[in-house]
């Protein structure tokens, strides 16, 4: 039973149930249903569901339930949500009807789903959420598989030196939409690992997401010593012995855990190599029910299909021979194999020396390998050629699906509602059709300037609520008030920077020349202002170092308070930045932006971008959806980033901010709208999860469900 049931009347008890589906979290009706239950709640939690279930009043809940308008809505939004529960409607269920009956596993180490769930740290993460969503809508017969971190990822702290400060706070499960796998006695559900000499043991969470099931593994349980305890703790934190073993315990103890189940997938998908153990356990159980390794390894690939991310060689994992030894002593023999066979798996040369790399594990062992733009696809087919070096470089199998983003997740419901005006009200079963969004050329210009002038000011509203309660907790002086973007203008040209901050992102290239910039972000008619956001690995002290100039930048007078600096990047502050700024910057130093999806968002919300033609943007752009920065050098990363720069400065002083400030009678910069059109018109359709899906469904999924990969 769904906790909570015993709080709420009798004519609302499935409340509870929907606060615990994260549908409620993409469905406009079900969002507004908890907003209207107590919408001061509702503001204040930061619209999590099963935290207002938990505070609100039992009398305003009575109320409620006395309330034949809201007893109305309720009743709406419950036969929308059993009807898509049921998915005999579905895309996948009218499509392959034979295939309904079989599973898909999904891994990744991170989910972003819903910040009330604080599982993720970026773009990976968000990536397997929105994957996990779309799976939902089109009917596929999913289910995930990741951990729950009780620390999560790691609050941002900015003190006043601008030195970033990684904040760990403990998950209060009871507060998040999760509930423990229990077996028919009500008794948590646990597996088993070995790693080295001992057991290490895991239970489950499930998160409900639509009709998808996502299974978290939390190593926090009485049968662990308190270093294996802490082996789920926290996301990407710890040293590579840590790293080994959440791999281990996330590749071998996942498909124990869906055995345990009773969950016999018939593919199995790989986001990133993090997981990529779990080809090994396949293997395992297929020579123990009687195979060769080599013919197990065979059946293995046929079911298999990776995903890499990394254009950068130092961004896979890579553990030392002696620690595999360390932790899988004794495995290889359950394989049917050598030690040195078995280390062959995974062995590539690295700069220090021989390893064992996941990324190569997960190439040679899968039947099927992706990228996630085209560009990335030819730097993995480049970068990963050794691994089939009797292939030439475009002949090696590693395909390419460009990333899209979940629109029900990251429309503003402003233009939701813009859009069943003038596109229709099942615009978003039609999004991922090219021919559908000619229509937007139908919504008038001053309605589309007008409901984006309305979420700018909700942005700058959110960032000064942001910062005032900050303030009022004790967490921030008066330097960091200003910083924080209490000084932004609604009426000025506003400049949205939002990822992670790695160096190859460049953050400070706009810095480049400072005495240019600020005569564009001062001027007395024309002003431009800038905003940034996100945060650094803990351990990547080069890019708090970028943190930290920024921050410095931010609160130099000279810049007249033109540049803000948002502390504590997530989810929820993402939704406000991605439809609630003029333009969106992105200046990674190419090709290292495998594929992005920040700037997807802000398209699909009409915020033109402005970006290196670099990932996704090198297919999105055609010329009159956004600008292109591409400085023309052929010399060192610095001579690149000078080009780039004066690229930058360029267009902003000759192009961006002369057309955004070209207005007509009514204030409505029409030549401006024209680019938020075609923004919308170009992207929404091409960089739809719903067209990414559909895309990894027929060219993968469908392959390997019907058996027709090949093996060795």
């Amino acid at each position: 039973m769904t906790p909570l049931v015993d709080k709420v009347p009798e004519k609302l008890q499935r409340l509870p149930e929907l606060a615990y589906n994260l549908w409620w979290s993409w469905n406009l009706e079900a969002r507004n249903l908890f907003r209207r239950l107590d919408y001061p709640l509702w503001h204040g939690l930061q619209h999590n569901p099963v935290q207002i279930m938990q505070e609100i009043s039992r009398d305003k809940l009575n109320a409620a339930a006395q309330d034949p308008a809201f007893y109305r809505h309720y009743t709406k939004v419950l036969m929308t949500f059993d009807q898509e529960m049921k998915n005999g409607h579905s895309w996948f269920h009218q499509q392959y009807p034979d295939l309904v009956d079989k599973t898909i596993a999904y891994f990744s180490f991170e989910f972003g789903l819903h910040n009330s769930l604080p599982i993720y740290s970026g773009g990976l993460g968000i990536l397997s959420g929105d994957h996990t969503k779309e799976a939902s809508d089109l009917g596929l017969p999913f289910i995930g598989v990741g951990y729950m971190y009780p620390q999560g990822y790691f609050r941002q702290r900015i003190p006043s030196h601008g030195w970033q400060e990684a904040v760990y706070e403990q998950i209060d499960m009871g507060k998040a939409p999760i509930l423990p796998v229990l077996d028919e006695q009500g008794q948590e559900i646990k597996i088993s690992v070995r790693m080295g000499t001992r057991q290490v043991y895991a239970r489950a969470w499930l998160v409900q997401v639509g009709r998808t099931r996502l299974y978290l593994l939390d190593t926090d349980v009485d049968e662990n010593e308190a270093w294996d305890r802490e082996l789920s703790a926290r996301l990407y934190s710890g040293d590579g012995d840590m790293r080994i073993r959440q791999e281990i315990m996330l590749g071998l103890g996942g498909i124990r855990l869906l055995r345990r189940l009773g969950i016999s997938p018939q593919v199995w998908h790989m986001n990133e190599g993090h997981s990529a153990f779990l080809v090994l356990e396949l293997i395992r159980e297929k020579v123990a029910e009687g195979l060769a390794f080599k013919d197990a390894a065979a059946a293995v690939k046929a079911q298999t299909i990776f995903t890499t991310h990394t254009p950068v060689p130092a961004g896979h994992d890579v553990f030392p021979f002696h620690m595999m030894e360390q932790y899988f002593a004794g495995y290889w023999d359950e394989l049917g194999i050598s030690r040195d066979q078995f280390l062959g798996l995974g062995g590539h040369q690295e700069e220090w020396g021989v390893g064992f790399n996941m990324t190569v594990l997960a190439l040679r062992r899968s039947g099927q390998a992706n990228a996630v733009s085209q560009l990335h696809g030819q730097v993995s087919r480049q970068m990963w050629q050794e691994v089939w070096p009797e292939k030439a470089v475009d002949e090696v199998p590693i395909a390419a699906i460009t990333n899209g983003i979940h629109a029900p997740t990251w429309v503003a419901f402003q233009l939701h509602d813009l859009f069943s005006k003038y596109l229709g009200p099942d615009w978003i079963t039609h999004h991922d059709d090219p021919a559908f969004w000619s229509r937007v050329a139908d919504i008038p210009a001053q309605e589309l300037w007008q409901v984006h002038v309305q979420l700018k000011h909700k942005l700058l509203s959110y960032l000064r609520e942001h910062v005032r309660r900050r303030w009022t907790a004790g967490k921030n002086d008066s330097t960091q008030v200003l910083t924080g973007g209490t000084l932004l203008d609604p009426n000025a040209l506003t400049i949205g920077f939002a990822r992670r901050f790695a160096t190859y992102k460049r953050a400070n290239l706009i810095f480049a020349d400072l005495d240019r910039l600020r005569k564009i972000l001062i001027d007395t008619h024309r002003p431009v202002q800038i905003i940034f956001a996100g945060k650094s690995h803990p351990a990547d002290d080069p890019g708090k170092m970028l943190i930290q100039t920024i921050y410095n930048l931010a609160r130099h007078h000279g810049l007249g308070g033109r540049v803000a600096f948002v502390e504590d990047y997530d989810m929820h502050m993402a939704r406000y930045l991605v439809q609630g700024v003029d333009v969106w910057l992105n200046t990674p130093r190419r090709p290292r932006e495998a594929s992005g999806t920040s700037g997807q968002k802000a398209a699909l919300n009409g915020i033109p971008n402005l970006s290196v033609m670099d990932g996704w943007w090198a297919e999105g752009y055609n010329g009159a959806n956004g600008w292109a920065i591409s400085g023309e050098a052929n010399g060192s990363e610095q001579e690149q980033d000078r080009a780039d720069a004066t690229s930058l400065y360029h267009l902003l002083e000759d192009e961006i901010v002369p057309l955004f400030y070209d207005r007509d009678r009514d204030e409505v910069p029409r030549g401006w709208v024209e680019i938020m059109r075609e923004a919308i018109r170009s992207n929404a359709p091409r960089y739809s999860m719903k067209r990414m899906v559909k895309e990894y469904t027929t060219s993968l999924y469908l392959p390997a469900l019907r058996g027709e990969i090949a093996g060795e």
